[in-house]
């Protein structure tokens, strides 16, 4: 049986404007963002817009070798390489957005409509209308913002936000989702107990999931004959389901919220 194989790998794709995205900035979402539900009293989640948020956010990483030590993506530690990434792997997707962290107990003079300083950025990533599930991912809390509630409040704002059904007539609405899951570096520690005190379940472990950029650290060591060079990365995937929200993981989330009050 003859037959052909016409396959030829597309160019890359180069968007039609520049590092900052188009103009006006084009956040491209198709599903719903209310983002009065995303605010609390000490924080709030906008979207990150990088003409606005990227060189503040880009001058508060002293060290982005580090910063981005557990994240397998190449180039992150560029910001030009981090804008066209980000573009790439989020604003195109119709289905990820990347939220912007503003602490609102911290003013910053320059830019005082912000309403509080840039403290890093969260995302929600390939939501499934169909399966009605998400992923919380890109969490890069600023090095001044570590060890703060910053990272609680914006994880927990944004995991109610998930899984509150959606109402036009209550004050609380959000998407009503099923599940929402966590993926993080194994070695990755303060992410792993950040996500069990939200109330995320381990659910186990996609090992050899990432082949990561040629020299990176915290790395597996592939086979000597291995088709490529870099090294490899096993994944942790934490979880919560909408019957973990009903049964107590709401309370841990209101509670952790609380304490860092």
């Amino acid at each position: 049986m003859a037959y052909v194989n016409a396959y030829q790998p597309p160019p890359p794709a180069k968007p039609a404007y520049g590092l900052h995205g188009p103009v006006p900035y084009d956040i491209n979402v198709a599903f719903p963002l209310d983002f009065a539900q995303l605010e609390t009293p000490r924080l709030k989640l906008v979207p990150f817009i990088p003409s606005i948020h990227a060189a503040k956010y880009h001058a508060a990483i002293p060290d982005p070798v580090h910063f981005y030590r557990y994240y397998p993506f190449p180039g992150m530690e560029d910001p030009e390489s981090y804008l066209l990434f980000m573009d790439a792997f989020v604003r195109q997707n119709p289905y990820s957005v990347l939220f912007a962290i503003i602490d609102k107990t911290t003013p910053d003079p320059d830019y005082p409509e912000w309403g509080g300083k840039l403290a890093g950025t969260i995302a929600l990533l390939n939501y499934s209308p169909t399966n009605l599930s998400v992923e919380i991912g890109v969490l890069c809390v600023l090095p001044t913002f570590q060890r703060t509630h910053v990272a609680t409040h914006a994880v927990g704002t944004l995991i109610k936000y998930c899984f509150t059904m959606p109402s036009a007539s209550q004050s609380e609405s959000g998407l009503g989702l099923r599940r929402a899951h966590w993926y993080a570096h194994p070695d990755n520690e303060p992410s792993l107990r950040l996500a069990a005190r939200m109330g995320l379940e381990r659910e186990g472990t996609l090992r050899w999931a990432w082949v990561l950029p040629t020299g990176k650290a915290f790395g597996k060591t592939p086979r000597k004959t291995d088709l490529l060079a870099g090294p490899g990365r096993d994944t942790a995937i934490m979880a919560m389901s909408w019957e973990d929200w009903e049964n107590g993981a709401r309370e841990i989330i209101m509670t952790q919220m609380a304490r860092i009050e």
